[in-house]
Formats: C-alpha cells, sequence, structure tokens
C-alpha cells in the first residue's frame, strides 16, 4: 500500500523525478491512443492526416502538441531521473536489478520515440527512418536483412511506416509493464537518499509526507510543460518535418530528435560505421554494467569528493555531446565530439573503477 510504504524520511524533491516520469508514460498513452483515432499510416495520406488532425478535429492541435512536446517532457525527467541516480548512487546494491530494469525502460522509451519522430511523414522523419535503419546494415553477414526486414522491402516506404506505426502504438505499453516492475522491484529494497545508507529506524509513511512533495512537483512540471505546449509548441522540433516528405529531396543537415543528439555525436564520432553503430549502443548498454564497475563502499557523492568533480564534467561532457550532435560534421565539431565521445567512456569504464578502488582502500585503512 502507498500509505503504508516505509521511505526514508530525508529524500528530497529528486526523487519526485519517478513520479513525474509515470505521469508523462500516462499523458503519451492517453494522447497516442486519442491521435491514432485519427491517424492514417500511409504514406500518400500521412502527412494530409496530421495537418488534418491539427485543423479539422475538435482540440487535435492540443491533442498533436501535447504528445509531441511530452515526448521531450517525458525525456528531460527521465535524464534528470538516470542522473540523480548516477550522482547518489542508486544503482549500487540492493537496487542493482531496478536499475537495470530502468536502463531497459530507457531503452524501449528510445525506441517509442524514434518510431514516432517518423509518423507526420516529414522530411526530417522520413531521412531519419533513411539513416538510423541503415545502421543496421552495418551489421556483418545479416546487416541487409536486417535493414530489409525494418523497411518490409528494398527501401523506405508505405510497409515502413505500418510497421512503425504498429510498433509506436505497442511500445508504450512494454514501458508502462517494465515500469510497473520497476516499482515493484524497489519496493522490496526501497527507496535510496541522498546519504546513501540505510534508514530502516528513520522512515515515515509516503502518504501523506511525499504524495504532498510529488503533488506540487507535479504542479511545477504542468507549468513548465504547457508553457511549451500553448507558447513554444514547436521549439523542440525540426521545421523541416513541416515539408511533406520527399525521396528526391535531401535536406542539407539531417538531424534526430534532441533527446538522441548526445548518442547520434558519439557515432558520427567514429569514422567507421560498425565501430560507431557499436560505440552508440554501447554508450547505453554500459549503464548496465554501472553495479559491477563502481565498487565503492560509499554510495553517495555527498561523501565521494574525489568522484564530484569527475561527475559534474560527465554531466557537462552530456550537454556537449547534444549540441555537437545538432552540429554539421566538419572542423571543430568532429574533434571536440572525439574528445567528448572519449570521456563518456573513461568515466565509466576507466575513472569510476579507479576512483572507487581508491575510496575502498582508504575505507579500509580507516577501519
Amino acid at each position: 500500500m502507498v500509505g503504508t510504504y516505509p521511505s526514508p524520511s530525508n529524500i528530497t524533491y529528486w526523487w519526485s523525478f519517478g513520479s513525474l516520469a509515470g505521469l508523462c508514460l500516462v499523458i503519451q498513452i492517453v494522447t497516442g491512443i486519442l491521435l491514432a483515432m485519427h491517424y492514417t499510416p500511409n504514406v500518400n495520406m500521412a502527412f494530409v492526416s496530421v495537418e488534418h488532425i491539427m485543423r479539422d478535429v475538435n482540440y487535435g492541435w492540443l491533442l498533436r502538441y501535447v504528445h509531441a512536446n511530452g515526448a521531450s517532457m517525458f525525456f528531460i525527467v527521465i535524464y534528470l531521473h538516470m542522473f540523480r541516480g548516477l550522482y547518489y548512487g542508486s544503482y549500487l546494491y540492493p537496487r542493482q536489478l531496478v536499475w537495470s530494469i530502468g536502463v531497459v525502460i530507457f531503452l524501449a522509451t528510445m525506441a517509442a520515440g524514434f518510431l514516432g519522430y517518423v509518423l507526420p511523414w516529414g522530411q526530417m522523419s522520413f531521412w531519419g527512418a533513411t539513416v538510423i535503419t541503415n545502421l543496421f546494415g552495418a551489421i556483418p553477414i545479416i546487416g541487409e536483412y536486417v535493414v530489409h526486414w525494418l523497411w518490409g522491402g528494398f527501401s523506405v516506404d508505405n510497409a515502413t511506416l505500418n510497421r512503425f506505426f504498429s510498433l509506436h502504438y505497442f511500445v508504450p505499453f512494454i514501458v508502462a509493464a517494465l515500469s510497473g516492475l520497476h516499482l515493484v522491484m524497489l519496493h522490496i529494497p526501497r527507496s535510496n537518499n541522498p546519504l546513501g545508507i540505510r534508514s530502516i529506524n528513520d522512515s515515515i509513511q509516503f502518504h501523506p509526507y511525499f504524495t504532498v512533495k510529488d503533488i506540487l512537483s507535479v504542479v511545477l512540471f504542468l507549468g513548465f510543460f504547457l508553457t511549451f505546449v500553448f507558447f513554444y509548441p514547436n521549439m523542440l522540433g525540426h521545421p523541416d518535418n513541416y515539408i511533406p516528405a520527399n525521396p528526391m529531396v535531401t535536406p542539407p543537415h539531417i538531424v534526430p530528435e534532441w533527446y538522441f543528439l548526445p548518442f547520434y555525436a558519439i557515432l558520427r564520432s567514429i569514422p567507421d560505421k560498425l565501430a560507431g553503430v557499436i560505440a552508440m549502443f554501447g554508450a547505453i548498454l554500459v549503464l548496465l554494467f554501472l553495479p559491477l564497475l563502481n565498487v565503492s563502499n560509499v554510495r553517495s557523492s555527498w561523501f565521494r569528493p574525489l568522484h564530484k568533480p569527475f561527475f559534474w564534467l560527465f554531466a557537462i561532457n552530456g550537454l556537449i555531446l547534444g549540441w555537437i550532435g545538432g552540429n554539421p560534421v566538419e572542423v571543430p565539431y568532429v574533434q571536440i565530439g572525439q574528445i567528448a565521445t572519449a570521456y563518456y567512456f573513461m568515466y565509466f569504464l576507466i575513472i569510476l573503477p579507479i576512483i572507487a578502488k581508491i575510496e575502498s582502500s582508504i575505507h579500509n585503512k580507516i577501519l
């Protein structure tokens, strides 16, 4: 029961992002179902059906803007939720499984976001789908077959759009199921806290103390969300997507949605296509191995002065990768992207393990 769920008394508003992610998921599913009632997954009708929703359906413009901007809000909340987990060591024992399920949710959400980006069938939708699906062609031996299966033929066409629409409708329900499992598994070890220590004797009921905090967070978040919906509805999108898809005209600069840009920058920073694809997926999958890479006896970065500056440099590095991903492949963006990519992997594979061992040796000497 929510009312009897014991929670650490010192958790802050940073712990509200889990609830906000759940709210975003519900908003996306509800608005997505309503939009699907008017959308036509056909290459000749998709763009027109979106315009029909915007112009002719009662409050269709509101549904579309809430859904489109809701995807961006969802990723903002997820990124903050994950960075909080990284800072406070929420991926360490006994919450490794909770963290791993969260990473799978992140992957599934990215898949849903990409699939949804294709559906308006604008210029960026078409060419984004073409570029991203072609990446699977780098897989040895089976790459070409995988690409043709994704396309449903020999090019991005009607079969592709139908598949992507079906999958985009289905994947959020997988995310919802995984989110339920995420919550169930969290209730076993219970929530982490800013101190990173177990607080069995210093717990209070979740309701009403933390439900009030979550309600305030929801109010503030909705204010931020609706500001984009009503005043800047197209700020987070790409203007080329208001041009109907044309296979004969390639946009001068093909970019995905902003929340994919850091990983897109990692992909482009490596000259070899296969190595770039491996690095892009590896940048996400490395998160699954964090409980093994960090063997520190201390969870929270509050008590890790050696780790703290590297973490904030990692956060800044993520913003730099996002900026690089939105810029053309030319000097000096390529070189900056390569440095930022190198630091991204160094943080997880070298810096974290070394700092953890240093901290553990210091801790053992003190004891």
